[in-house]
Parts: C-alpha cells; sequence; structure tokens
C-alpha cells in the first residue's frame, strides 16, 4: 500500500474497528497526521499567532479532533493484523511501558493468512505474479 492509499483507507474505514491494517497502512497514515499536524502548526502560528502560542491553534485542533476516531480504528486494526485484541490499544494510558509495547507490536509482520479478525490485507498483493 502506497502513501495515498493509506491516506484514502484511513478516512473511507473511519468507523471500521472489525477487520486487519497492514503495516505500510499503519504507518503511512501516522506519517501523514503527524506531517499534517506540524504544517498546520506553522499556518497556527503563522496565523493567530496570540492564540498558538499557549497551545493548540484552530486548525490543528480541529484536525486533531478530525483524525481521532480514525486513528483509534487504524490502531485497533493494527492490532487485529497481529491477532490482538483492539482493547490492548488500552496500554496507551500507562505512561511510557504501554507506548513503548504498542510500538513493538505494531512494527511486527502481521499474522500471515486469515485469523479471527479476517482475511489477509497482504493476501491479494502476495498472490499477484511477480514482473
Amino acid at each position: 500500500m502506497n502513501f495515498k492509499q493509506a491516506i484514502e483507507t484511513g478516512f473511507r474505514k473511519y468507523f471500521v474497528f472489525s477487520e486487519r491494517a497492514c503495516r505500510s497502512e499503519f504507518w503511512f497514515w501516522t506519517l501523514f497526521v503527524w506531517v499534517a499536524g506540524i504544517l498546520l502548526s506553522v499556518v497556527d502560528g503563522a496565523l493567530f499567532s496570540s492564540v498558538a502560542v499557549e497551545g493548540s491553534g484552530p486548525l490543528s485542533g480541529l484536525f486533531s479532533l478530525a483524525v481521532l476516531i480514525p486513528n483509534i480504528s487504524i490502531g485497533v486494526r493494527r492490532l487485529h493484523d497481529i491477532d490482538k485484541s483492539g482493547w490492548w490499544l488500552l496500554l496507551l494510558l500507562i505512561p511510557l511501558i504501554g507506548l513503548i509495547i504498542l510500538i513493538i507490536w505494531f512494527v511486527r509482520r502481521g499474522t500471515e493468512g486469515p485469523n479471527r479478525f479476517g482475511p489477509d490485507p497482504l493476501a491479494h498483493i502476495e498472490a499477484a505474479p511477480q514482473a
């Protein structure tokens, strides 16, 4: 999955918590959210300098709210890809240790073939003949 496809999938599956997400989908989405957040913070600083200094400006704040649900859903789908329940995302409530555990899980290769959360998201790519 490329960068553009990952962003489209992230918004298309806004409320989908029941499927699987491959590593590239998750990490490209994460890159998009970080870069867009930084760019919007810069724009906030330029347009709303008094507000942006105190914290999140209006544009970056609205963007953060807009991608909150997709961030959760793609995290859940990524955990499903390694055959773990989405409830493990609650590890984020444990400072630092929870984040480290989740990052380790997010970089792991997904379960090959179908698992209890659905078919392998990479199955159609691997089945395609190599040129």
